[in-house]
């Protein structure tokens, strides 16, 4: 597994645009699939986006998809959550996580590595 730690979150109006980070000090992180989940008050975790260990393939809650973008950048071993267009319904906590197997999947109990979270507020 590895340590994750999120950055980046904040506080922004509606239709604002935000970008949180997920970086490791572990060079392992380049083979690993990576997801972007977030919580909500007195809501369950639920999965934002995805992407392969090589960047190669992405995937998005249907909430997000055109609003949002994951990438990666492996030599800094950082992936991204880029937000655009963001909406009161996004408010929540953003958690990253790290699959050691490469496949990006919508389940986080496909994750074995999480950080700590990073609030993000959108506020009308």
């Amino acid at each position: 597994q590895v340590q994750l730690v999120e950055s980046g979150g904040g506080s922004v109006q509606t239709g604002g645009s935000l970008r949180v980070s997920c970086t490791t000090s572990e060079g392992t992180f380049s083979s690993y699939a990576m997801a972007w989940f977030r919580q909500a008050p007195g809501k369950n975790r639920e999965f934002v986006a995805a992407i392969t260990w090589r960047g190669g393939a992405t995937f998005y809650a249907r909430s997000v998809k055109g609003r949002f973008t994951i990438s990666r950048d492996n030599a800094k071993n950082t992936g991204y959550l880029q937000m655009e267009s963001l909406e009161p319904e996004d408010t929540a906590i953003y958690y990253c996580a790290a699959s050691k197997d490469g496949k990006a999947t919508m389940d986080d109990s496909d994750f074995g590595s999480w950080g700590q979270g990073t609030q993000v507020t959108v506020s009308s």
